[in-house]
């Protein structure tokens, strides 16, 4: 068992995150201004892939990597991949 993950980035006026549960089959919720848009009932080690679009007019789509690492229990990393450039999301604490 492990702990829950957190990840947050304010991106072109929106806000991303994304929501790991606990161990390495814990659920990951990807939420755009607070609202689920995507949802994986469980990860795998190594990578997750999650997609996503910014509310913009016309729609901005996006992927969140999420990398879980197969040998060494660690926490995940995870990545905004936005038009090409990734963007490395940091982990918040949430008590």
């Amino acid at each position: 068992m492990g702990n829950s993950h957190h990840f947050h980035l304010d991106q072109g006026g929106h806000s991303i995150t994304v929501n790991v549960g606990p161990g390495r089959d814990g659920e990951i919720e990807l939420l755009v201004n607070g609202k689920v848009v995507a949802y994986q009932k469980d990860h795998q080690p190594g990578m997750n892939i999650l997609t996503g679009e910014l509310p913009d007019d016309p729609a901005h789509p996006f992927r969140i990597l999420l990398r879980q690492p197969r040998l060494i229990p660690s926490p995940p990393r995870c990545t905004l991949l936005l038009d090409g450039v990734e963007h490395p999301m940091p982990e918040r604490l949430v008590i």
